[in-house]
C-alpha cells in the first residue's frame, strides 16, 4: 500500500511541475495528425465525450491537426492504457482518453496495471455525472418506489468490480438491492445494450451516454430513471445533478428509504470513488516527455476550446452542464483524488474479495 501510495504522491508532483508551464508557446511543432487512443469500445460514455470533443481540438490546436479516434477496448480500459504507456510517441502525435476505470485500479493496485500517471501529462479534466435506471415492468415508477424492487434479482452488465461501476456497485448494496453483476462487458455501450436486450433489469450511464443513448429509452418507456450520482459541489457535498435536476441522489433515495443519511466505510468508500472517478471521469492525456512548447500549445488550445461559447453551448447538450478542470488545479485536484488511505484500501480490499472473490 505504500509503494501505491508513494506512486500518487510522485505522479502529482511530476504532473504539478509539468502543468507549471507558460501558458503560450513559440513555433510549437505539431503534429498534422494526433492519434487520440480511447480503451473502450465505441458507444460507450468515453467514446462520445472524444467524439464530441475531437472536432473542438481540430479547430483549436495550431495547424488544425487531423484528430482520429482509435478505440482499443479491454480490461476495461486497463488493455488500452497498457498499450498507450508501452508505445506512445512522445512528440504530441499520442493522446490518451481515460475513465474511473482507468483511474480505480490504478488506486488500487490492480497488477495488470502497467502503467504509471508520474509518465503522463493531462491536458484536460471533466467531471460527470450518472444515472441509474431501470426495466419498466418491475412495478417501479421512480425512486419513490424502490422498496418494490426488495428481493428481485437483478441482473447488472458490469466491466468488472474496480471500474466504473464500482462506487454504484456500493450504492446497490447499501440499498439493499440483489444486484447480480455479469462482469465482462468491453464498455459501459455493452452493458446498455444488454439492458435493451432485456438481459439486464438495472444499468447505470454517465452522463453523456445517457443524454445520447437512454433518453429516447425513457421517452419511449423502455426504461425507468431512478437516481442520479449528483456532483460535488465547491464544498466538495455531493448535490443534485444540474443535468438531472428532478431525479433524487443517491444519498437522497437511502435517506428516503432508511429514515437515516449514509454513514459508515462503506459509504465513504463510496464517497472516495466517487469524487474520484467522478469529478476526474474523462480525462486527456498525454507523454510527459512530449516537448514542452507542444504541451504549452495543447493547454493554451483547450483553455481556447472551453471559452468557445458553441462549445459551451454543444458540451451542455452533448456531455452535460459541467466545468472541465485545467492547469495547475487539476494537478493538485487529482494528488487528493488518487490518494486512498492505508484503512480505506484495507476495507474495500476485503469488500470486494468478500463480494465478488475478488482479489487486489
Amino acid at each position: 500500500m505504500k509503494k501505491i501510495l508513494n506512486l500518487v504522491c510522485a505522479s502529482a508532483l511530476s504532473i504539478s511541475c509539468v502543468l507549471a508551464l507558460p501558458a503560450q508557446a513559440k513555433e510549437a511543432d505539431v503534429p498534422s495528425t494526433i492519434n487520440w487512443t480511447v480503451p473502450f469500445g465505441v458507444g460507450g460514455g468515453t467514446d462520445v465525450w472524444a467524439r464530441f470533443i475531437a472536432p473542438y481540438l481540430t479547430k483549436y490546436i495550431p495547424t488544425n491537426p487531423t484528430v482520429v479516434i482509435r478505440n482499443q477496448p479491454g480490461g476495461g480500459s486497463i488493455t488500452g492504457a497498457n498499450l498507450f504507456y508501452k508505445r506512445a510517441k512522445d512528440d504530441g502525435s499520442t493522446m490518451l482518453a481515460t475513465s474511473a476505470s482507468t483511474l480505480f485500479p490504478y488506486m488500487l493496485g490492480d497488477k495488470r496495471v502497467r502503467y504509471n500517471f508520474d509518465k503522463w501529462v493531462p491536458l484536460m479534466a471533466s467531471p460527470t455525472g450518472g444515472v441509474v435506471y431501470v426495466q419498466p415492468g418491475l412495478g417501479v415508477k421512480s425512486a419513490a418506489d424502490i422498496d418494490k424492487l426488495d428481493g428481485m434479482t437483478l441482473p447488472f452488465g458490469s466491466q468488472g468490480p474496480t471500474r466504473l461501476e464500482l462506487p454504484v456497485l456500493i450504492a446497490f448494496e447499501m440499498l439493499g438491492l440483489d444486484v447480480k453483476p455479469v462482469f465482462g462487458m468491453k464498455s459501459r455501450g455493452a452493458g446498455r445494450l444488454a439492458f435493451e436486450r432485456g438481459e439486464a433489469k438495472i444499468d447505470f450511464q454517465t452522463t453523456s451516454a445517457y443524454l445520447n443513448s437512454v433518453v429516447d429509452l425513457v421517452n419511449n418507456d423502455k426504461a425507468i430513471p431512478l437516481f442520479s450520482l449528483g456532483v460535488l459541489n465547491k464544498e466538495g457535498k455531493i448535490v443534485r445533478d444540474p443535468a438531472f435536476p428532478d431525479l433524487p441522489t443517491f444519498q437522497e433515495v437511502y435517506a428516503q428509504k432508511f429514515g437515516k443519511q449514509p454513514s459508515g466505510m462503506e459509504y465513504t468508500a463510496y464517497s472516495k470513488f466517487f469524487a474520484a472517478g467522478f469529478a476526474f471521469q474523462k480525462m486527456i492525456f498525454i507523454p510527459s516527455d512530449t516537448p514542452t512548447d507542444v504541451v504549452s500549445a495543447y493547454r493554451s488550445s483547450v483553455e481556447n476550446m472551453l471559452k468557445d461559447p458553441k462549445f459551451i453551448e454543444d458540451s451542455a447538450v452533448q456531455v452535460g452542464p459541467y466545468q472541465s478542470i485545467v492547469g495547475i488545479d487539476a494537478a493538485q485536484h487529482i494528488q487528493e483524488a488518487l490518494t486512498v488511505s492505508p484503512e480505506l484500501y484495507t476495507w474495500i480490499s476485503g469488500w470486494l474479495k468478500k463480494k465478488f472473490d475478488y482479489t487486489l
